[in-house]
């Protein structure tokens, strides 16, 4: 399986998050990538590719032109108005206050553009959101052009970033993007399968509506677990888009069983879609050491995760999103590479 993995993502890189009351290292740093590059080398999973540059038309698909056009200038505005650190959201639009109206302040302009303090900026922000991006887009033509599978090993993550919004340490939706590229290279339907533990809000946002993209999350249960305000199991999709919505929403503690049989029954409605690609939203933040999340798979799980995933027989791109326990993220990541490939 060939891997996609670009340097720039290190660019991003000792930025601060607001998280329950206080101003924290980013949990998302460069070494989550590194080490799982380290673990693809290790394992011998295939050839680690360079991404090809892409024009931000593909994002521009799913995300609102003005959203995309704003994540560059952002970190540039920030230091025109003598800032210094972190640009970290900290003031949010909400129930009856205006959205229809852009602010001119860089402060305004990153709670517009957000859900939560979690995606802030440093000056190699922007660098790493694009190469990210384009790190997508390079894997989604390889599986185009014959490939079995492929990974794209994107950093920072992206199934948090909704339509015109950022939040949860994602910019660009990569997945979205390479679902929306498929659609437009000829594809007939995408299913994207999140398997992050926390859910891909951003995903589903964008997607609601639409019957040719298929979106399934299995996810830590939105009464108790970020982000909250969706993930429920009634959310079913709307208009066009109803009954191509499917969440698994599971109560903290959830180990194998019960989310494998989750994963079961998810794939059965995979395949009764019968999509001409599968997208895999690769989260492993489901792992019980992780910092910030609470069930209990262990290493030995996620390389069934993969062997279930190549059982459908489909075109898959697998696209890296969370996971926190640093030292064991690469064996957990490649650990569903390396069971896709039955090794």
């Amino acid at each position: 399986m060939k891997t996609v993995f670009s340097p720039l993502h290190a660019g991003h890189s000792g930025q601060m998050e607001l998280m329950a009351g206080e101003i924290l290292p980013g949990f998302e740093k460069p070494s989550r990538a590194e080490i799982i590059k380290a673990r693809v080398e290790s394992e011998k999973l295939g050839p680690i590719l360079p991404p090809d540059v892409h024009d931000l038309q593909a994002a521009k698909r799913v995300h609102r032109a003005d959203y995309i056009d704003f994540l560059p200038t952002a970190w540039p505005k920030w230091e025109a108005a003598g800032r210094k650190g972190s640009a970290i959201p900290y003031t949010w639009p909400t129930r009856g206050l205006r959205t229809d109206v852009l602010p001119q302040t860089i402060d305004a302009q990153l709670g517009f553009y957000s859900f939560d303090g979690g995606a802030s900026f440093v000056k190699g922000t922007w660098d790493a959101i694009k190469s990210s991006c384009d790190v997508a887009l390079t894997a989604a033509a390889l599986v185009k052009a014959g490939e079995r599978a492929a990974f794209a090993l994107c950093r920072p993550p992206g199934h948090h970033a909704g339509s015109a919004f950022m939040g949860g340490y994602c910019y660009i939706n990569n997945a979205a993007v390479a679902a929306q590229w498929f659609r437009d290279q000829g594809a007939a339907r995408v299913t994207i399968l999140d398997v992050d533990y926390h859910h891909g809000n951003g995903t589903q946002e964008i997607f609601y509506d639409r019957a040719d993209v298929q979106v399934i999350n299995l996810h830590g249960d939105p009464m108790t677990e970020y982000p909250f305000f969706l993930g429920h199991a009634d959310e079913r999709g709307e208009g066009a888009g109803e009954g191509f919505n499917h969440n698994y929403p599971m109560p903290f503690g959830t180990a194998w069983e019960d989310w494998g049989a989750a994963l079961e029954d998810a794939c059965g409605k995979l395949a009764a879609f019968a999509p001409d690609v599968v997208v895999v939203s690769l989260g492993v933040d489901t792992f019980e050491k992780d910092p910030i999340s609470q069930f209990k798979l262990t290493s030995e799980d996620y390389p069934k995760i993969g062997r279930r995933i190549a059982k459908l027989g489909l075109p898959t791109l697998f696209v890296m999103e969370g996971g926190y326990a640093v030292d064991e993220i690469g064996i957990n990541a490649v650990g569903v590479l390396t069971g896709f490939e039955d090794r």
